[in-house]
């Protein structure tokens, strides 16, 4: 029997569709099976951020109105072996899917993958409570600035009212220099601020879009700062003790060898 983790924040834009496609990728990549489930109704991305959207017949409403068969609405990622995409439809509204509906199928699938990771729209109304119905564990993701680290708490919040407990936290989009001038809320605050288990750190990766926008997830380009700390997180979910590096201000080491460079 797998889990179920849905992937959320509250705050559209800090990167959870991203996250969902490069854990499951990553997961995927060390040896688990995966499945990827969109469920953002109306809107989705995720199968975009895969570069599996040509190859969606059927989605998850096709399923719960019992137009076709599970395995049959799941598409074969073309890169990794092991990792599946549930797409969501987009000629629906959230309001459409019932929280129980969602769970049922989040259901099936722990039953035969390790590990079934749910994308959560952006808000805390009909979508989130959908995505969240079937999780058994949540990963909270928050970019390091006041309005996304408010909605992540509220977040919080609402996951625990549910019963999930176990709720862990991934800091995207980090940038030692912006700490360092005191531009950027640093990881210690955050956590402070929010009180739960540090997952990982992301950092400011230029990547992320060009990979996006190929379809790519970051994943694939070995030596990325970002894809190796998703490998790294993904590592983390599968119980290997893999420690959080500590992220250094390269500026800042750089104008010490230009000083010593130009005072030799």
């Amino acid at each position: 029997m797998g889990k179920v983790i849905v992937i959320t924040s509250g705050k559209g834009g800090v990167g959870k569709t991203t996250s969902t496609a490069n854990l499951g990728t990553a997961l995927a990549m060390i040896g688990k099976t995966v499945v990827v489930v969109d469920a953002d109704v109306g809107l989705r991305n995720l199968d975009v951020v895969m570069g599996l959207e040509s190859r969606v017949v059927y989605t998850s409403m096709d399923v719960i109105e019992k137009r076709c068969d599970l395995d049959k609405a799941l598409v074969k990622d073309r890169r990794v072996e092991d990792l599946m995409l549930l797409a969501a439809s987009q000629r629906n509204r959230k309001d459409d899917i019932k929280p129980e509906q969602m769970q049922e199928v989040c259901e099936k699938l722990k039953e035969e993958y390790d590990f079934v990771l749910v994308d959560s729209p952006a808000g805390i109304e009909q979508g989130f409570r959908n995505a969240a119905a079937g999780a058994d564990e949540a990963i909270i993701i928050t970019t390091p600035d006041v309005s996304a680290i408010r909605d992540a708490d509220r977040i919080i919040g609402l996951l625990q009212h549910q019963g999930i407990d176990s709720i862990n936290l991934i800091i995207n989009r980090l940038s030692p220099t912006l700490v360092k001038k005191g531009n950027m809320i640093s990881k210690n605050d955050v956590l402070d601020i929010l009180n739960i288990d540090l997952l990982g750190v992301v950092p400011e990766d230029t990547g992320v879009i060009a990979s996006t926008n190929r379809g790519v997830p970051l994943v694939h380009n070995d030596g990325s700062p970002g894809a190796e700390a998703y490998i790294r997180i993904a590592r983390r979910m599968t119980g290997q003790r893999v420690p959080i590096p500590e992220m250094r201000d390269d500026n800042f080491f750089s104008n010490i060898l230009n000083w010593f460079s130009r005072n030799k």
